[in-house]
Order: structure tokens, then C-alpha cells, then sequence
């Protein structure tokens, strides 16, 4: 008598209400990390080779990436990128 189980309704909507909440939650991080890449790659272009150890082997990195990743891989990223884009401006 005294416990009451909700309906099943309910818990899968507060399920998808925090399923929700996680998704923008990560996806802040995900934003965070790739401005703070694109800082540090702004910062070593400005200040070059008296930017720092840090500065330069993320510069490094991004270079070494950039240069591994092959023209048909850069292609094949920047159409799923672009998919990925309009199927989420078609959800909202």
C-alpha cells in the first residue's frame, strides 16, 4: 500500500529526459576540447616558435594528423560531417 511503482510510461520519459541531459552534457565537453585545440593552434600561430613546449607539440600533432589523413579520407569526412548536419537541422 504504501509503495507506489510509477507507470512505465513515465520512467521511459524521465529515462529520455536524462538520456537527453547526457547527450548536452558530453556535448559541451566535446565543444570545450575542440576550442581549446583550435586555441593553442591560434596561440602558435601568432607567437610561432616562441610559443612554448605545450603549444608546439599540439601544433605538431595537428600537423602530423593533417598531413596522415589523405585527400579521398579529408573527402569521405566532410560528406559524413555534412550528412551528419542536415539530418540534425531536419530533427529540430
Amino acid at each position: 500500500m504504501g509503495s507506489h511503482t510509477p507507470h512505465p510510461l513515465l520512467w521511459g520519459l524521465a529515462m529520455m529526459d536524462f538520456l537527453e541531459k547526457t547527450r548536452r552534457f558530453l556535448w559541451l565537453f566535446v565543444e570545450l576540447g575542440f576550442l581549446t585545440v583550435l586555441s593553442v593552434v591560434l596561440i602558435y600561430l601568432i607567437l610561432g616558435e616562441n610559443s612554448g613546449v605545450f603549444v608546439q607539440s599540439v601544433a605538431d600533432n595537428v600537423m602530423k594528423f593533417s598531413n596522415g589523413v589523405g585527400t579521398p579520407s579529408l573527402i569521405g569526412i566532410g560528406v559524413i560531417l555534412a550528412i551528419i548536419y542536415l539530418v540534425m537541422q531536419r530533427i529540430r
